[in-house]
């Protein structure tokens, strides 16, 4: 008599475990997953990519083309962005944008999103040609996917508005950002911290044009929304404040400014390394406004490597320019 046992081909086997491999991730990767994203909205970067690498080594178990793949390896790269490990954050996302191609369709909103995290590290790359045509990319997807007043969509044309504005293209910017701005109002009320996001870009581009009570008024709007939605030692916070205090500096407004850029300096030193560009410009600030009311002592607190703060009687002896805060990118702060 022949046996009636159950024949299973090798091929099918493997396919079984390997989905009885994923189902026992499962709830480990979302464990990790949710570890990651909690940590790096409180800024803890280092623990947020320790706990983002063992989502995506877990997510491996899905398959290699599996959408929880792009989802791990889009967080990681978020978090590299966030440490300004931009090659890396760009490889990952350059995957995650394949996998969600193949998987989601190239129309889909998960590859719009994937765009604009690849354009965001390609214009800090200082690669402005491929993150215009990825912002462009993602903001024509939300737009035909969602629908023209989308918070998404204010994302990308954000977005896209501080890339024309970094290339020096105001008049294209600037209907970008009131876009944003007004679709953001309508969506989330006006006293959102996304709102003050809107009106930061919008300020900084009146600031970058010279445009002093446009570019004031907006900025006193965003510190206000931020302030009343925020923490007050919020790195917003303190963009806002460095923002109008290096407006009212540059107007040579200097008792405007100096209790603004003091506050934004607090917060930064607490919240950031001694060599973040961030807070070296809110110190370069300082140093500035206490030369330029001839307050050595306190001019000398600030000084950084290379800088030199004379004593009185060298000071009479010298014309000393005032060093400029524009360099910093106000879209940034």
């Amino acid at each position: 008599m022949k046996s009636s046992r159950l024949r299973i081909a090798p091929l099918a086997i493997a396919a079984m475990i390997a989905a009885s491999t994923a189902a026992a991730q499962a709830p480990e990767w979302k464990a990790l997953t949710d570890e990651s994203v909690a940590l790096y909205r409180k800024a803890d970067y280092e623990r947020a990519e320790a706990a983002a690498s063992k989502a995506l080594e877990a997510a491996t178990a899905f398959g290699p083309d599996h959408p929880n793949v792009a989802t791990s390896l889009s967080n990681l790269a978020t978090i590299l962005e966030a440490r300004k490990r931009y090659p890396e954050a760009q490889a990952l996302l350059e995957r995650a944008l394949a996998i969600r191609e193949k998987t989601a369709g190239a129309e889909s909103p998960l590859v719009a999103a994937t765009l604009n995290g690849l354009g965001s590290v390609y214009r800090a790359q200082g690669q402005l040609a491929p993150a215009e045509a990825a912002f462009a990319r993602a903001l024509a997807i939300r737009e035909k996917a969602l629908g023209p007043d989308h918070r998404d969509v204010a994302t990308s044309l954000n977005n896209l508005g501080a890339l024309y504005r970094q290339q020096g293209n105001y008049a294209a910017a600037e209907p970008l950002y009131a876009r944003a701005l007004a679709i953001r109002e309508k969506a989330l009320g006006d006293a959102h911290p996304d709102v003050a996001l809107s009106l930061n870009n919008l300020a900084a581009l009146h600031d970058a044009q010279d445009h002093f009570e446009e570019a004031e008024a907006l900025y006193k709007r965003s510190l206000a929304i931020r302030e009343k939605t925020l923490a007050p030692d919020h790195l917003d916070v303190a963009a806002s404040l460095n923002s109008l205090g290096e407006l009212y500096l540059a107007r040579r407004k200097f008792e405007k400014a100096e209790p603004l850029l003091k506050r934004a300096f607090a917060i930064r030193e607490k919240a950031l390394g001694e060599k973040d560009p961030e807070r070296l410009a809110t110190q370069l600030d300082l140093w500035t406004l206490y030369m330029s009311t001839e307050q050595f002592a306190m001019a000398e607190v600030y000084e950084q490597s290379g800088q030199v703060t004379p004593n009185e009687a060298q000071r009479r002896r010298l014309s000393i320019p005032i060093p400029s805060p524009k360099g910093n990118d106000p879209t940034r702060r």
